[in-house]
Formats: C-alpha cells, sequence, structure tokens
C-alpha cells in the first residue's frame, strides 16, 4: 500500500494559484501570479526540500503538467528538476489523445479517482501531487487524499483557485508537524483521521 499526499503553497485565504511565476497561470484573469518569491524564506526551501527526499510519484492535473514538462526537463542539474524527471508522472487528463511528451509520464484514464485507488493499492513508492488545484477538487471529494502538507504565507489574495473548495469530503485531520519559519510562513503536516464528530457547548 502506498499513500496520496498533498502539498500546496497557499495564502492566508487559501488561494494556491500561480504561486511562481506571472505567466504561470492567468486563468479566471488571476492578477498575483508569482506572489510567492517576494515573501519566501531559507527555512520554506528546506520544508519543500525535505517533501522531496523520499522516493514519489507525481500526480499532477493536466495544468500543472504542462507547466511543469515545459520547465523542469530543461532544468535537470537542479535538485527538483533531477527527482521530477526521474519520477513517474501520473497525469489527469480529459483529451484521451492528449500527447505525454514528458519521460515517465502515464495518463490516469477515463476514471482518474479508480485509476489513484488501483496505484495506492500497490507497492511503490507514495503518490505527491504538486499544485492541480482543479484536480485536487475531485481528489479531496472523493476522499482519497491520505497526507496533507501545507506552507501557509501571510498574505492574503482574494480572488483564485483554492486548496480547499466546495465539495469536500467532510473528515478530520491530526496534525503531525508544524513549524514557523522566519519569515513568518507556517508548515503543518497533516495525517488523515477519523469522520467528523459534532457536539454541543
Amino acid at each position: 500500500m502506498r499513500k496520496l499526499k498533498v502539498a500546496a503553497f497557499v495564502s492566508l485565504d487559501g488561494v494556491m494559484q500561480a504561486p511562481g511565476g506571472p505567466e504561470e497561470d492567468t486563468s479566471g484573469g488571476f492578477a498575483f501570479g508569482g506572489w510567492l518569491p517576494p515573501i519566501t524564506d531559507e527555512a520554506v526551501g528546506q520544508a519543500v526540500g525535505d517533501l522531496f527526499e523520499k522516493p514519489f510519484d507525481l500526480v499532477l492535473g493536466r495544468r500543472t503538467y504542462d507547466i511543469f514538462a515545459g520547465y523542469w526537463p530543461l532544468h535537470d542539474d537542479h535538485p527538483i528538476g533531477k527527482a521530477f524527471n526521474a519520477a513517474t508522472k501520473h497525469v489527469a487528463t480529459r483529451d484521451p489523445d492528449f500527447k505525454l511528451s514528458w519521460n515517465n509520464s502515464r495518463g490516469l484514464g477515463a476514471d482518474p479517482v479508480a485509476e489513484i485507488k488501483r496505484l495506492k493499492a500497490q507497492d511503490g513508492p507514495d503518490l505527491l501531487t504538486q499544485g492541480s488545484a482543479d484536480f485536487l477538487k475531485t481528489l479531496f471529494a472523493a476522499d482519497v487524499v491520505d497526507d496533507l502538507q501545507t506552507i501557509t504565507f501571510p498574505v492574503m489574495l482574494g480572488d483564485g483557485k483554492r486548496l480547499f473548495q466546495t465539495g469536500v469530503a467532510p473528515r478530520t485531520w491530526r496534525l503531525t508537524e508544524a513549524k514557523v519559519t522566519p519569515g513568518g510562513s507556517v508548515v503543518g503536516r497533516y495525517a488523515r483521521a477519523g469522520a467528523v464528530e459534532t457536539g454541543s457547548f
């Protein structure tokens, strides 16, 4: 058995769209692409590096796949590029004829949730998402996520794609690690826990 892990950079108001650059994802008229570089710090870089220390397969939505496939194959000299290029990429796309040009890439097929469940039941490295806000909505709604790492940055962006959208499956999470970086970002790691309980004061 292997786990599906979601990792995301998010603003205080939950936006995860286009952290890396102005042209990364302008859909919906998003005006703040590249919001992350001015407010990140070395401790955030260390947390990201720790995430990629162990072997992993990538799980990507189509838009994030296109962004990564256009960048990382040209940066194999970077530690993240080396890891991404070597990893198997599982890609969610609605286009059965889409050509997956990045090495070690494969489509998740017509029923990506069923395929994720099949992959989780196998032996192998854990499955790790990056970006892919639209596909994450599907994964959270299907309740197939096992672990979550968020790095929350001290900025509010207003509009934009959010990590948690309507339709997520209700559930509780157990905090397994938390730290605050010198720049004021909060790194939180969570493990899947139980059902949501209710009570009264």
